[in-house]
């Protein structure tokens, strides 16, 4: 008999909601949609690359053969990594297998003033205090900005947000832009960042997010910026927003079968441009309510769709974008703490890689970093679930229960001492007694939620301090040879 005393079993829980067959067919469907229904594709460069790689090209419909498919994922790299600028290593990325990262989202026009608690627009301070709450809490993994910037020059939001984030948080972050001017702004942030383009190469800081179009179209900015990416060896995201019953087909299996095949488009471009260049594919997968014509952020079917589909990405050998802790309602409440509770267990469950949209509220529209303060306490609580239990002789105990006895009890013993503190302890959950509670102001989750934000936002600093002259020097040249470009693309007025 083997000698097991150092012997521990612990494996994370993860469920499935496809068997192995369910997630061939999938695959399947996706080959038979691109080869025989194809995409179109709005950039004739792209359309050059995929006919010369042996798809068929009619006008922008592009069709494309199973074997051009595979070779694409043959080379796809399944682990990544993306590193904080300041060397931090304990907020390094590893993007593998069953490793979930949460963040917030990027993009809504609207956001809730934490001062009034009112829905205003987006402003550009309002990326910086995202960033630096986002730094300060230990369960968003990365960081985008909960909004669009709507107080700086039209067209150079993307740039604006980038420059101000990175300059307020070492955990990496996921951008985005309009076109490749704006990626290739955000491109010479990140080397000024990293101390240089080698430097990037081999310690890139940050995550770009594109877009393709449901149903089945890649426009001319998503592949351009999705080329430019793969170009420079940036790890990417190309994922749509699939609209169950209004971009994509009603039955959850044919939305997984467009939802991927829009983003395979992406896979197979960047593959062709820079074989090893890492895409993550996935996206926000859910249904329109036909009563209101919303895209529902709440549903089930976005944690079941989206469950789904991380399974088929890793089925192909991709990490997962998924989505969690977002919400229907308008404000943080019963409803949004419900409804985020039950997709970031499923991210969670399920083995995604980057969840984003923590935060989100109004179905999108409003960004609340409230809401991402207490969605980073639920993916505290998820956590504890994916842990799973450890199985050794320590844990098991049993001398502990012969010393203990029937009857006895466990607080005093050195073996509890050791192991309580290694139970969860909420920081803002209340577990208090009745007379506690009422003593202290009888607050709510949402009077403590308020708390903790408003603390953060007044008295965490970030790294602002920490940024090398050098780099932000850099930066503010780059944002104005931004503003020079947007000023000569305009129209002249005549006087």
């Amino acid at each position: 008999m083997s000698n097991r005393t150092n012997y521990t079993v612990q494996e994370s829980p993860h469920f499935e909601i496809l068997s192995d067959d369910q997630k061939e067919r999938v695959y399947n469907g996706m080959l038979r949609t691109l080869q025989y229904t194809g995409a179109n594709v709005h950039h004739e460069g792209a359309r050059e690359l995929f006919e010369k790689a042996g798809c068929k090209v009619d006008g922008v419909r592009v069709y494309f053969p199973p074997q051009v498919i595979q070779q694409a994922l043959s080379t796809a790299p399944a682990i990544t990594e993306v590193f904080p600028w300041d060397g931090d290593e304990s907020k390094k990325i590893v993007v593998e297998k069953k490793r979930s990262y949460f963040g917030p989202g990027p993009t809504p026009p609207n956001f809730i003033d934490t001062e009034t608690l009112e829905r205003r627009p987006y402003l550009r301070k309002d990326a910086s205090l995202v960033a630096r709450v986002c730094d300060a809490l230990p369960n968003m993994g990365y960081v985008q900005s909960l909004g669009s910037i709507s107080d700086v020059t039209n067209g150079l939001a993307d740039v604006y947000e980038f420059a101000d984030m990175v300059r307020n948080t070492t955990t990496p972050i996921m951008s985005w832009s309009f076109t490749r001017e704006g990626c290739r702004d955000i491109h010479r942030m990140g080397i000024a960042m990293a101390g240089g383009e080698e430097a990037f190469r081999q310690r890139p800081n940050y995550i770009f997010y594109g877009e393709p179009i449901s149903p089945l179209v890649s426009d001319f900015h998503a592949i351009d910026k999705c080329i430019y990416c793969a170009e420079n060896r940036i790890p990417q995201v190309y994922s749509p927003c699939a609209i169950g019953g209004g971009t994509v087909p009603a039955t959850h299996a044919g939305q997984l079968v467009v939802a991927l095949s829009e983003s395979m488009v992406g896979v197979i471009a960047a593959q062709l441009i820079s074989p090893g260049t890492c895409v993550i594919i996935g996206g926000v997968q859910s249904i329109l309510d036909m009563r209101y014509s919303i895209y529902s952020y709440g549903a089930p079917e976005l944690s079941l769709l989206s469950a789904a589909l991380t399974e088929v990405v890793h089925y192909c050998g991709l990490p997962m974008y998924s989505t969690s802790g977002c919400t229907d309602t308008k404000k943080m409440d019963v409803q949004s703490a419900m409804e985020a509770s039950l997709s970031i267990n499923a991210a969670m469950m399920s083995g995604a890689n980057f969840v984003h949209d923590n935060g989100y509220t109004e179905s999108g529209l409003t960004g609340d970093v409230f809401q991402t303060v207490m969605d980073d306490e639920i993916i505290s609580m998820a956590r504890v679930v994916e842990n799973g239990v450890e199985v050794s002789e320590e844990t098991l105990a049993v001398e502990q229960i012969k010393n203990v006895g029937p009857g006895g009890h466990y607080l005093y013993e050195d073996h509890t001492m050791k192991w309580f503190r290694k139970h969860w302890m909420p920081s803002l959950m209340d577990r208090n007694s009745y007379e506690n509670w009422e003593s202290q102001g009888k607050k709510t989750l949402k009077d403590r939620v308020l708390e903790k934000t408003r603390d953060l936002i007044n008295n965490y600093e970030g790294p602002r301090d920490k940024v090398p002259a050098e780099a932000d020097q850099e930066i503010e040249r780059i944002l104005g040879e931004a503003e020079e470009r947007i000023q000569r693309e305009q129209p002249q007025t005549q006087g």
